[in-house]
């Protein structure tokens, strides 16, 4: 690995090494070719998502459209970190510059805070389709949730502007080295030249604020949910309120347990090996996992990805037999 003492607006610093998954290399390639795989169904998958909600007019209501515009958040949220980790894994010099180090932080933990702000939309949703049935069709309306995604993008971006701000005035005068495959807030104010427990006091009140007041008001929302479904006088009733709601609450485990037992959990930065992995489950494989959810237990969307699928696959025989 090398370590650069160039200058520039940073302080001595103009690129970073992300030292990434340091192994031998039949073990790099294979990796390589593991998380490719997955990146590529992470991106059909919620790629289907959309088309899905986009291409019916049965699907065109509020809880879809905000499922379409979780997925497309899936999509640039992997992208924002995926591809540079693959690009890594092959390279010999793995490095990343100061500007897109700080870029990739800035745009990979604004959609991470959008995220939360998402699944604090859709739990809302729910509990108005639960608990105020009524109310809904005049309380959820297409202008109420466009201004809930604007909400929630816009949101997820001005959260971290704090955050990047401060580490952009950390001074780093080298070692370069970050033992990590992306460029994490705790292992890259490690590297810096001076003390910064204030900017590291300040940032991390900053993301625990967002991991804490999404995941309490989903809890919130939920908690109400729970109540009125086991006040149903119908059986039928209460799986169905259940049901609709068992997919967004596999999500939310998926998303708020690992990035809890990241930036919770009291040391849980002192061991770069299990640093890596929980970022890494929170990074690929929760936007793996959430098209697989949303798809597999929801009737509406099954259906619609099944006459996509046959539509598709009608497609590619008809061509196949005119080449014949």
């Amino acid at each position: 690995m090398r370590t650069l003492e160039t200058t520039n607006i940073s302080g001595f610093v103009s690129e970073f090494i992300l030292l990434g998954f340091p192994c031998d290399r039949d073990i790099q390639i294979l990796l390589f070719v593991l998380f490719s795989f997955i990146y590529l169904l992470t991106l059909m998958g919620n790629a289907s998502v959309i088309y899905a909600v986009w291409s019916s007019q049965k699907l065109h209501t509020p809880m879809y459209i905000l499922l379409a515009n979780f997925s497309f958040l899936e999509i640039c949220y992997v992208s924002s970190d995926v591809p540079k980790m693959l690009t890594n894994i092959i390279s010999q010099t793995k490095s990343i510059s100061y500007t897109g180090c700080l870029l990739q932080f800035y745009f990979f933990f604004s959609m991470c805070a959008a995220e939360g702000l998402f699944l604090s939309v859709m739990s809302f949703d729910r509990f108005l389709a639960i608990c105020r049935p009524l109310q809904y069709p005049t309380v959820m309306t297409y202008r109420l949730c466009a201004r809930l995604m604007v909400f929630c993008w816009a949101g997820g971006f001005l959260w971290l502007l704090t955050p990047l701000t401060l580490i952009s005035q950390v001074p780093f005068c080298g070692p370069n080295t970050i033992d990590h495959f992306l460029c994490d807030l705790a292992p890259l104010l490690a590297l810096s030249c001076a003390p910064v427990p204030g900017i590291t006091l300040i940032c991390g009140i900053i993301s625990s604020l967002i991991i804490f007041l999404t995941f309490l008001y989903i809890l919130g929302t939920y908690f109400c949910v729970l109540s009125v479904g086991l006040q149903m006088p119908s059986g039928s009733g209460r799986h169905k309120a259940f049901s609709t709601c068992a997919s967004h609450l596999a999500v939310v485990s998926l998303f708020y347990g690992s990035v809890m037992v990241m930036y919770v959990s009291p040391g849980s930065g002192d061991y770069p090996g299990i640093q890596k992995f929980v970022t890494l489950f929170y990074a690929l494989a929760t936007p793996f996992f959430n098209p697989l959810i949303y798809n597999f237990r929801n009737k509406d969307m099954k259906e619609e990805l099944r006459k996509i699928l046959n539509v598709l696959l009608w497609k590619i025989s008809k061509g196949f037999k005119s080449q014949i």
